[in-house]
């Protein structure tokens, strides 16, 4: 316990007096550090030491400024909890991080908020203040590691570097060949977030039990009622991925233990059960349906009423591999005995319904800034299916959007002859005919060409499915961590090859604070010497840093040179 305090204190008397001279590479290291050593006491079974290690975390000015750090400047940061506060300046940011602790620490109630989901219905989200949410990364620092170890293997989602692509691959693994399973469990859990049990929660899941109860307990204010909260964890806070992962494992090593016990290992390989989890949706597959049916079901209903949950029964079906099913967005079916996986009807009809709302909703905006509402998301929509069979999909969505614009553009000129907004909406650019496209001002004061993503041109490329095993908090799994997160981001980066370079170049890492960069942690595009006193946009004057680094840069006036590539 002394190397653990006196790493910790040396950490603690470096600590700075204002969040602008915080050291984020110490403070990204000592917290790393602490991890590696949470993760390797969880493989261990030293479930004592982990708790110690996680006391000492949540104690230390490192982890208390990263959840600050984390929360200022997420997606939400401008949403505010029932006490209205946000966190905007410096001095809220440092003041914030001297207050986060657990003694006299009481969370307020969250705030309810309904958002729309492709159903038509609403789903609720429970907004905690800036200081819950602070205290909940915080938790949630201590919490990962131990986490990641303890996780299943086919479980992909909330986990780092793990996405819907990789539970996707999974699947064409477990169903692709002539001898896979052919029969599918496709299961939906009812109410899931609303259900779990709060009692098993406190007495499973590896965190401080009083902090937990307190955030379970904390109540909702729905308007102006405020309701007690008996059972759940509810959408929107941070930690709540994290304890809906916990609540869950053991779905797929408890199930094959089950199994072996039951059958014998060399019998139980011979049923073909694997499960695929995507955080509470998931599948099982089997040799036949009466594996599913007379085994497998019955022994997911008891797991999970141990959690106070229950499988939909109107949702929750056995299916053929050759009737296919719906799964993420995709649909997985065999033809003639070979696997397919395309977009589903369903996840094509809502893209396309919010798309029309889109170019409905801004009749009178110009084509530059319809443009750039649509390309986000018409990139974003053929990135998630780019990895399966989709080009179908792609040229007919891409058909649709051009008769929507063409109606769009016909209402703003009711009087014109179809040829007269052909020659002022599309353009031939290359050998592409009908490009959605209007010129833009350059910087340079020149003229450029901005067209409508092109979903036909899209490739299709397969994804390479990270490994089951990992775990980024273990240091032998670092080197295949550094390069899976450098690959993936490349390849998201694909449409602004500036970053690529500069990305590449540097190795993954910020130019002044040397940590890895993803999109958990965003990016900055920084120039080094400043255009307003000259500086230029060539790729020899620019970095990315750290949205963080960046601020610290600008308030402090520091000076960032150009890295040696790697």
């Amino acid at each position: 316990m002394k190397v653990i305090g006196k790493h910790l204190d040396s950490a603690s008397s470096h600590i700075p007096d204002e969040w602008s001279a915080i050291n984020w590479r110490r403070v990204q290291e000592n917290v790393r550090v602490m991890q590696h050593r949470l993760a390797k006491a969880t493989l261990d079974g030293d479930w004592r030491r982990v708790k110690s290690l996680q006391r000492w975390l949540t104690r230390s000015f490192s982890a208390k400024a990263l959840a600050v750090k984390r929360v200022t400047e997420n997606q939400g940061k401008r949403t505010a909890g029932v006490d209205r506060q946000l966190w905007e300046t410096p001095q809220q940011k440092y003041a914030a991080v001297t207050s986060l602790g657990k003694s006299r620490y009481r969370p307020l109630p969250l705030r309810r908020v309904n958002i729309p989901k492709p159903n038509g219905k609403l789903r609720p989200l429970g907004i905690p203040t800036m200081k819950d949410r602070a205290m909940q990364a915080l938790y949630l620092l201590a919490l990962d590691p131990t986490l990641e170890t303890v996780s299943d293997q086919n479980s992909y989602g909330f986990r780092k570097n793990r996405s819907t692509a990789d539970a996707m691959s999974q699947l064409f693994i477990r169903l692709s060949q002539k001898g896979s399973a052919a029969w599918v469990l496709d299961a939906d859990i009812e109410g899931f977030f609303d259900n779990i049990n709060h009692n098993w929660m406190v007495d499973n899941i590896c965190i401080d039990k009083s902090i937990l109860r307190k955030w379970l307990k904390s109540g909702v204010v729905d308007g102006r009622q405020l309701r007690q909260t008996t059972a759940g964890t509810p959408q929107g806070g941070i930690i709540s991925p994290g304890l809906a992962n916990w609540t869950l494992n053991g779905l797929e090593a408890e199930l094959v233990a089950h199994l072996n016990a039951k059958w014998g290992i060399g019998k139980a390989k011979k049923l073909k059960v694997g499960v695929v989890r995507y955080a509470d949706d998931f599948v099982i597959t089997g040799v036949s349906k009466e594996i599913l049916e007379d085994e497998i079901r019955p022994w997911v209903v008891a797991f999970l009423a141990k959690r106070g949950l229950r499988l939909a029964s109107a949702k929750t079906k056995i299916v053929h591999i050759d009737k296919g099913f719906d799964f993420l967005g995709w649909n997985f079916r065999k033809y003639s005995g070979t696997l397919l996986i395309k977009p589903s009807k369903k996840n094509i009809k809502t893209f396309y319904e919010k798309l029309r709302n889109v170019i409905g909703a801004n009749l009178g905006a110009t084509q530059e800034n319809l443009i750039h509402l649509l390309n986000p998301m018409l990139r974003g929509w053929a990135q998630y299916h780019s990895p399966v069979v989709a080009k179908q999909a792609f040229s007919r969505m891409e058909s649709q959007v051009f008769w929507r614009l063409m109606r769009w553009a016909k209402r703003r000129h009711p009087t014109k002859s179809a040829d007269w907004i052909r020659k002022k909406y599309w353009r031939t650019i290359g050998t592409r005919n009908w490009e959605f496209s209007c010129e833009i001002a350059t910087k340079e004061g020149g003229k450029a060409v901005m067209a409508l993503y092109s979903l036909a041109s899209t490739a299709i490329e397969r994804h390479t499915k990270i490994q089951g095993a990992y775990n980024p908090y273990d240091p032998t799994w670092e080197k295949y961590g550094e390069s899976l997160r450098q690959a993936r981001m490349l390849k998201n980066m694909s449409y602004r090859k500036e970053w690529i370079r500069l990305y590449v170049d540097q190795g993954g890492k910020c130019a002044l604070c040397d940590n890895p960069m993803d999109f958990d942690t965003g990016w900055h595009d920084h120039h080094i010497q400043y255009r307003m006193n000259g500086g230029s946009d060539a790729l020899g004057n620019r970095v990315l840093l750290h949205p963080n680094c960046h601020s610290q840069v600008h308030s402090l006036k520091l000076t960032v040179t150009k890295p040696v590539p790697v």
